[in-house]
């Protein structure tokens, strides 16, 4: 019922911010190649971030 009082996982907060800068690239790639290179950079450190949480939590 009050799911916004619950703290967010840093894994699901990773995954959804990664999610979303891959959307946006994809969105920018027919209109400024060099801002969705950018974005994509963004993304592949994130995703770094989380396969470091998960190689943590095994």
């Amino acid at each position: 019922m009050f799911s916004f009082f619950k703290k967010k996982n840093p894994m699901n907060a990773l995954e959804i911010q990664y999610k979303k800068l891959l959307e946006e690239a994809h969105r920018l790639s027919t209109t400024n190649r060099s801002l969705s290179d950018k974005k994509i950079y963004e993304a592949e450190l994130i995703a770094i971030q989380i396969q470091k949480l998960k190689n943590s939590s095994s």
